[in-house]
């Protein structure tokens, strides 16, 4: 071999060797932990909590702070571990659809090229019963209909899913060309943890209510310093005017806060009960499937009768996964809206 071939070689195999790094195997749970470390939200909230928790420590350390500086400083850590949490809830919640559209976009190619391998083996048929005048061109004309229409949803398919895993790569700070390997979703955990549990506490949890509860604190600070006689009246009675209206700012924010929770639980029980009714279905289909294949053996059905009952289990197999999908989106809303993680996602 030449010095030219030899480097032809070489490069090639440069080449070769770039083009498989670029690919990144991907699970879900792997997928959301690289999102908490590295998505641009979460890095900023971590930095803003650690800045308001360096003041707090400058704050008390300092013998002429006041009361309402040092309670601002702790309300403020307060608030920020409050919005670090939820950042990464909502993280994670975005994570997961962009994850799981792209993983349903893959099957949906796979599904759709079965269709259409089908659909191309019907319009055969059909030509063939035309031609033996058993059919008329109206079924023809059908069978390529419906052709034409499952490789205008294959083609779609395939242009969606680049753009899609193009998103869940932003998402995980990875480059926009990354080739991503997606592995199957792990099945969804049951709910566990009562609506009660999920509701209680939320001013302690959920970033909006931390506030709203740090502001009728510290209004009832306010009002504890004005009670004495070297005050003016007037500054009292603004303090508890002021205390009054964050103390109903709070209980509306809790409000809708409590049936926002109700309301993703509810979502929860109803997309596992959508799963079950989705596998109930998968497992008749594959048992339609199995008739099918031993009627063909047996000589009572024809090749294309099987492979219809194999793109049907497929649909049903990916109505699963869709149901299945679900149950981890409704997971997702239901820790954003609650302030707890129900999906074991986040570490």
């Amino acid at each position: 071999m030449n010095r030219h071939a030899l480097t032809l070689t070489f490069l090639a195999s440069l080449t070769l060797a770039g083009t498989a790094s670029a690919q990144t195997s991907l699970t879900l749970p792997a997928a959301v932990s690289r999102a908490l470390s590295s998505n641009a939200d979460v890095v900023s909230a971590r930095a803003t909590l650690q800045k308001a928790q360096a003041n707090l420590r400058a704050v008390r350390a300092d013998p002429s702070s006041i009361i309402t500086t040092s309670t601002q400083a702790e309300q403020d850590v307060s608030a920020q571990a409050a919005t670090l949490d939820g950042t990464k809830l909502k993280t994670m919640q975005a994570v997961v659809g962009a994850y799981l559209s792209a993983y349903e976009t893959g099957q949906r190619v796979a599904l759709n090229a079965a269709q259409v391998a089908l659909d191309e083996r019907n319009l055969a048929i059909a030509r063939a019963r035309l031609a033996a005048r058993v059919a008329t061109q109206l079924d023809v004309n059908r069978a390529q209909t419906s052709l034409n229409a499952n490789r205008q949803e294959l083609a779609d398919a395939r242009a969606q899913l680049p753009v899609q895993e193009a998103q869940l790569a932003r998402l995980l700070g990875l480059n926009a060309g990354t080739d991503l390997k997606l592995g199957a979703p792990p099945a969804a955990p049951k709910l566990s943890v009562t609506l009660a549990a999920l509701q209680a506490g939320l001013d302690k949890r959920l970033p909006a209510l931390v506030q709203a509860a740090n502001g009728v604190a510290f209004a009832k600070l306010q009002v504890s310093i004005a009670d004495n006689d070297y005050t003016p009246v007037r500054t009292l009675e603004d303090a508890r005017t002021a205390l009054a209206n964050a103390g109903r700012g709070l209980e509306d924010a809790a409000r809708a806060s409590s049936t926002g929770v109700r309301d993703a639980y509810r979502a929860v029980q109803s997309a596992q009960e959508g799963l079950n009714v989705a596998r109930e279905q998968a497992q008749n289909a594959q048992a339609s499937l199995t008739l099918a294949r031993a009627r063909l053996k047996a000589g009572t059905a024809a090749p294309v009768e099987v492979q219809q009952a194999e793109v049907q289990a497929q649909q049903a197999a990916l109505a699963v996964q869709q149901a299945q999908d679900g149950v981890w989106q409704a997971l997702a809303a239901l820790s954003v809206a609650s302030g707890l993680d129900v999906t074991g996602l986040v570490q």
